[in-house]
């Protein structure tokens, strides 16, 4: 209460007085949106700014620490990612009736060239050191979660593909590829919460359909590895410089069991097949593990399984089985961009197994599908493969149970190593080809700079000089740089990031959740402390196959997140009928896997779609990209029998 006074000027004695009482004005405050979020470079986000209490609408004022603004008003803004990458950007409202009140937010400019292949790069390390936007403090509920998923035709085995500033849709955007395994290839706004699709197309010949389990079988039961579609299962590769999308599709005649394994060159923006696009595969060598005096490839036997590599010009392609029905064998091709329809330079791995067949194995075999994990090439360009159960007999050719190092383009065996006990893992069905392609670990000088790391079915990290494998030691030991036992089989591609390796296995029992794991890299030593530095949480275990962790980093130092996919629920399978359940989406810090930083599990919002074994997270600019089957169960239920789930930074 305030009392005014009114005195006379004449007679000083004479006055009235009154009470009055004042209000103060309401508090001026600002708010932002979006708050938080990630851009690729060059790119632009709209910002609005909502100032309450601001009697004379006046607005505010637009500030950013690195970058520029393209448009500004008094309550919106066009910010421009043209600052260097690296850092965070802060950009600021700041309310011109009262400069003290303002609001931010914080924005990851990257200058990722794009996640174009499996595991994020040619050494297969799964490390995107490129990541402004997402850290150990903002991966949390409240701020990170679900923020759309896309349906599409058929479960996504393969990883997705990021690819950014493509000229598309009138637009520039950045771009995700998901392919399917009924042979559709779908090209997503990235970025679009609307699930807007560029295209879609799938590339299926007339008087043809997808495979399905039940086309082969072993004395008249079918395999249900794969359950049920089988189209394009491989991950793709994308040439950025030729906006080219090269995939694998496997199809068969209508009514039959003729099948075909067409590999395609699409153009990434129309989604138009290249001049030589698809080569029908067809492809022959000289060998008596078909019983003759030839090895036909077999487009129905023959599983593309791993993902696809692209070096110089040439698209490499490999295969195993499916389900280990028939006289399989392990293929790698290499095909030339240039010209698909060329003849391919060839690998096979057991071209005469049966001229020492093994009991209670394989005749042949020696597939290359590494648990879908891809070719890794290192910076001399040659490429490893690991190969599974089959006939080993090198004089012979014959390199089953073994890592391979193969010349490029041409593909001939230049070095290998093959455990001393491979017989035993032939007949114990524990070959080391379960482990996806080994992780390259290059040091600048030093004793043994070049190594090749990996894991196998038979619970045993490898470590190999690369520039002399180690053959094979009859009786052992076998002439590794070092050996050490895992508390659990593998089925994955371990992840390598500040000198630690990222394993998630398969409990030994193949029941229940096996915890992750990290190994300590030495540096000087150039070898792996053998007991594990830090275990996942027990709330956050890992059943059959485990999985491969994609980790994201602002540098090979800093700011790193473990991301693995838990796809144990992932459905019927070949030990008999189980309904799926959805996929779980983990986030752990990568300094110290033992914290949690988030999971899908941890809100009903955030629930992704049915699990798919061996799906490996892609993320890039903020966001994670995961590959499911939808709300189909396998069974028979499900409205939706593929999905793209996408997780990031929540935009307020």
């Amino acid at each position: 209460m305030v009392i005014l006074t009114a005195t006379s000027v004449a007679d000083n004695t004479k006055s009235v007085a009154a009470g009055l009482t004042v209000t103060a004005g309401a508090a001026i405050s600002v708010t932002l949106t979006p708050k938080r979020g990630g851009l690729a470079l060059g790119q632009s986000l709209n910002f609005t700014a909502t100032v309450t209490n601001d009697v004379g609408a006046a607005g505010v004022m637009w500030s950013a620490t690195t970058g520029s603004f393209s448009a500004q008003t008094t309550t919106t803004a066009t910010y421009v990612a043209s600052n260097s990458p690296g850092t965070s950007t802060t950009v600021t409202a700041t309310s011109i009736a009262d400069g003290t009140q303002a609001a931010s937010a914080t924005i990851g400019v990257t200058d990722l060239a794009g996640v174009t292949t499996y595991h994020n790069d040619l050494a297969r390390d799964g490390a995107n050191v490129q990541e402004y936007a997402l850290n150990t403090s903002n991966v949390k509920t409240g701020t990170f979660g679900k923020l759309f998923s896309c349906a599409v035709d058929g479960a996504v085995y393969a990883q997705p593909l990021w690819v950014p500033n493509v000229t598309i849709g009138g637009g520039t955007h950045n771009v995700i590829v998901v392919a399917t395994q009924r042979d559709w290839v779908y090209v997503f706004d990235a970025d679009a919460s609307s699930c807007t699709t560029y295209w879609s197309t799938q590339f299926i010949p007339s008087g043809e359909t997808y495979v399905n389990n039940q086309d082969f079988t072993t004395n008249g039961i079918s395999t249900e590895d794969i359950y049920p579609d089988i189209g394009i299962t491989g991950t793709p590769v994308i040439d950025t410089s030729a906006s080219t999308i090269y995939f694998v599709a496997k199809t068969k005649n209508l009514g039959t069991t003729t099948a075909h394994q067409r590999l395609y060159a699409v153009n990434l923006i129309t989604g138009q097949n290249a001049a030589s696009s698809p080569v029908d595969i067809s492809l022959s060598v000289t060998g008596n593990c078909d019983g003759g005096s030839s090895v036909a490839f077999n487009p129905l036997m023959q599983n593309q399984r791993p993902g696809l590599a692209l070096l110089n010009g040439i698209v490499y392609v490999g295969w195993g089985s499916h389900g280990d029905v028939g006289n399989w064998h392990g293929w790698l091709m290499g095909f030339q961009t240039a010209n698909l329809t060329a003849a391919p330079s060839k690998f096979l791995t057991t071209p005469n197994g049966l001229a020492s067949p093994v009991p209670n194995a394989p005749a042949c075999g020696g597939g290359i599908w590494m648990s879908g994990g891809a070719p890794a090439i290192d910076a001399s360009n040659n490429l490893y493969v690991l190969t599974g159960n089959g006939a080993w007999d090198n004089t012979v050719g014959d390199y089953s149970d073994s890592y391979v190092k193969l010349g490029t383009p041409g593909l001939g065996v230049s070095d290998w190593f093959t455990p001393s006990n491979q017989l035993s893992l032939d007949q114990g069905d524990t070959d080391v080809g379960s482990s996806g392609t080994a992780v390259l670990i290059d040091q600048t000088s030093g004793t043994n700079p070049h190594l090749l790391v990996g894991a196998s079915k038979g619970q045993i990290f490898f470590v190999l000089n690369r520039d002399a494998m180690g053959h094979f030691t009859s009786g052992g030991p076998d002439a590794t740089v070092q050996e050490f036992g895992l508390d659990g089989h593998s089925f994955s591609t371990p992840g390598f990031w500040n000198n630690n390796v990222y394993f998630f296995g398969v409990p030994a029992s193949f029941t229940g959740g096996l915890a992750g794991e990290t190994f300590a890299f030495d540096p000087v030593a150039r070898t792996f402390g053998s007991t594990a530095t830090n275990h996942t949480p027990a709330t956050a275990t890992f059943g059959f196959p485990g999985a491969t962790p994609s980790i994201s980093a602002s540098s090979a130092t800093t700011d790193g997140i473990v991301w693995a996919i838990d796809t144990s629920a992932y459905g019927t399978n070949d030990h008999g009928l189980r309904t799926a359940g959805p996929a779980i989406l983990h986030a752990f810090d990568a300094a110290n896997v033992s914290t949690e930083l988030w999971s899908s599990s941890q809100a009903s919002g955030d629930k992704a779609g049915n699990a798919v074994k061996f799906t490996v997270p892609t993320v890039a600019n903020g966001k994670v990209y995961i590959g499911t089957r939808g709300s189909d169960d396998t069974n028979g239920s499900g409205s939706t029998f593929g999905e793209l789930d996408v997780y990031g930074l929540l935009p307020n």
